[in-house]
């Protein structure tokens, strides 16, 4: 239960309350993964099995696998179920969307997988590259909503230049978009004109103000590195030291909450984050020794993000900042990853991330990071109008 007084369903879950009449004797191809379940937590095709009111003809599993197995850009092979003996086919590795032959012996293809609402998480681009190919085939498609983690109210960061265009940032939206899966699939369908055959399940009672510690809903974590939602609220920011020689914290038991190298001074560094008064948010100096990933068994310095007020606290600013602090301090060890970096082998990471080059030039030109983060709002006022009209909640 939440302050409401009502009890919050998934999308999967008010399905469940009508039967699954919308799936009544079709064939239906699932895209799905370990975070589909419903409210006893059982994974949703077993569900969709027992009912009978469908017939589940195919799994398709995004980044990470259908059980949240495999670690972040781990190439996923195609697969057998064991319980059921269901195809599993990725779409993450040799593919990205399903073929015309894959659907074709199907009616249907749902989608349910729980999203974080950040612009360069996957998931939602398994979800629209797969709408775009049941527009080409045909094919009815169907999601599943479930609730924003950090909420629909807060909206963070530039909107993407489609110059910087990838697997992680395929359509203009800013870096926290405030969205649910559902919501970005109605504007996105209409907005790129994908004219796919749409349908979407709403939550019930979900309300635009509402973090995921305010649903009542199990948190299961969505990857191997997002266990909590203390992870989801700081990774806008710290996701983006992927595209740099530092430490996101992958390998330890907080990832994206430690940040660090070994050949950073954690309190030289807290002392130069001090000094940008960044609003919601603590820095505590420490070392860390990762078990896997970058410095595997290396003692590194860093610092620990302790977000003190989820309102004031702007995650994406914040680690543009934390890394910005590191070039300055550290200009002879500090680096940007290269090329390859999740399926572009061209552009830097960095700037596919960002979804523009203008956030490390403003870095490497030693210019005010806060002035150009200010540009960002007429960007965000343009996208809220914009995407007003395909909103389910309020």
């Amino acid at each position: 239960m939440v302050h409401s007084g009502k009890t919050i369903l998934s999308g999967f879950q008010h399905l469940s309350l009508r039967h699954f009449d919308v799936l009544r004797g079709k064939r239906v191809a699932l895209v799905i993964n370990h975070t589909s379940t419903g409210h006893d937590l059982q994974a949703s095709y077993i569900h969709l099995l027992a009912n009978r009111k469908a017939r589940v003809v195919r799994i398709f599993s995004p980044e990470h696998g259908l059980w949240g197995t495999f670690q972040d850009q781990e190439k996923v092979e195609t697969t057998h179920e064991p319980q059921t003996g269901l195809e599993i086919v990725s779409l993450y590795g040799g593919q990205l969307s399903p073929t015309a032959e894959m659907i074709q012996d199907c009616d249907l293809v749902m989608f349910d997988i729980q999203d974080i609402g950040v612009r360069y998480y996957t998931y939602i681009y398994t979800m629209l590259l797969t709408m775009e190919a049941c527009a080409a085939a045909g094919k009815e498609f169907l999601v599943l909503d479930r609730p924003n983690p950090l909420g629909g109210l807060k909206r963070e960061g530039n909107v993407l230049d489609p110059a910087f265009k990838s697997f992680v940032g395929l359509y203009p939206l800013p870096v926290v978009h405030g969205l649910t899966a559902g919501e970005i699939a109605r504007f996105i369908n209409e907005r790129e004109r994908i004219s796919c055959q749409l349908e979407v399940v709403p939550c019930q009672n979900w309300q635009r103000h509402m973090l995921y510690d305010g649903t009542g809903l199990v948190w299961v974590l969505p990857s191997p590195n997002m266990p909590t939602l203390q992870t989801a609220v700081v990774y806008p920011g710290s996701c983006l030291f992927e595209a740099t020689n530092v430490s996101e914290g992958r390998g330890t038991t907080l990832p994206f909450e430690l940040i660090g190298a070994p050949w950073i001074n954690p309190w030289q560094w807290v002392e130069a984050l001090n000094t940008q008064k960044l609003s919601g948010v603590l820095f505590r100096p420490l070392y860390f020794r990762p078990m896997f990933n970058k410095y595997m068994g290396q003692a590194c310095g860093g610092v620990q993000i302790h977000v003190i007020n989820r309102i004031q606290f702007d995650s994406y600013l914040t680690g543009i900042i934390m890394i910005k602090t590191l070039f300055d301090l550290y200009p002879d060890s500090f680096s940007w990853k290269q090329p390859p970096y999740e399926f572009e082998k061209v552009k830097m990471p960095i700037d596919i991330l960002c979804g523009s080059d203008k956030i490390r030039l403003c870095i490497e030109q030693k210019n005010d990071v806060h002035e150009l983060a200010g540009s960002w709002q007429s960007e965000l006022q343009g996208f809220s109008e914009h995407v007003r009209p395909f909103l389910l909640y309020t």
